[in-house]
């Protein structure tokens, strides 16, 4: 049987595909936990500066959870399903490093929840976005209900969940869902290039960026500002802060060295 999820490297940037298409890359509990050790290789490899998320086949970037699985299940089963799934979102919004969702079609229910976690969304023009586990009985269950608020606000997260009907990627990127589209055809370069630009920033100093939104999006203000000055001021420690600020007074391109 083929792996669920297969992994890719091109310099400093790693793509990481769910490779279902015959699912529409439906996540099950076997791809949640493929998933899962795929991001704590990514996190914990000196190697890797981005994350590139996408899924195979030109149909889907992830359609939604496997209800064939779910069907099966009992309300115990039900819930450690859901656990499953939302300790893999919390694992990469918690990612040191900037993970892309390459959405490069279907993305709806989990699928969905799976680009929310994600930092940036770039979505294909022809993608289909939503939440539709009102179709089926139920609530989203790895997120969805609460990063759909965060990022898009109470109306458009009641919208998306209460109706279940998915949205198209114009739509999504008004709400401010997806931080892009793309055509089919610039999606591939579009996407690189963000990943290209990122790779080349300093490491040290993007892991605390991405540390202090997500710290400041749970605290008051005033705790979130704390929390940037103390990640400021430690970068003031690193080679990489120096070269850069010397990088600037020189007139040349820095060279990040993750130090």
């Amino acid at each position: 049987m083929a792996a669920p999820v297969v992994v890719l490297d091109h310099g400093f940037i790693r793509t990481v595909t769910v490779q279902r298409p015959e699912k529409l890359n439906a996540l099950n509990g076997e791809t949640l936990r493929a998933l899962a050790a795929a991001f704590e290789q990514a996190a914990q490899d000196p190697a890797v500066r981005v994350v590139i998320l996408t899924g195979a086949g030109p149909k889907a970037f992830v359609a939604g959870a496997d209800i064939s699985e779910m069907n099966t299940l009992s309300a115990v089963e039900g819930r450690d399903f859901s656990l499953l799934g939302q300790r893999l979102m919390r694992q990469i919004e918690r990612m040191p490093k900037p993970v892309i969702a390459r959405v490069n079609g279907f993305a709806l229910g989990g699928g969905l929840e799976l680009a929310m976690a994600c930092h940036l969304r770039i979505a294909v023009d022809t993608a289909r976005l939503g939440q539709p586990e009102i179709t089926l009985g139920l609530i989203p269950g790895f997120g969805g209900s609460q990063r759909l608020l965060r990022l898009c606000g109470r109306a458009a997260a009641l919208e998306l969940c209460l109706l279940g009907t998915p949205i198209d990627a114009a739509r999504a990127l008004q709400l401010g869902l997806v931080n892009e589209v793309a055509s089919a055809d610039d999606l591939d370069a579009r996407v690189a290039g963000l990943a290209e630009r990122l790779a080349n920033a300093a490491p040290l100093a993007v892991r605390a960026l991405l540390d202090a939104v997500h710290v400041g999006g749970e605290c008051s203000l005033e705790s979130g500002l704390e929390y940037e000055s103390a990640q400021f001021g430690l970068l003031f420690a690193t080679h990489d802060m120096r070269e850069g600020t010397s990088a600037f007074l020189e007139r040349r391109a820095a060279m990040f060295q993750n130090r």
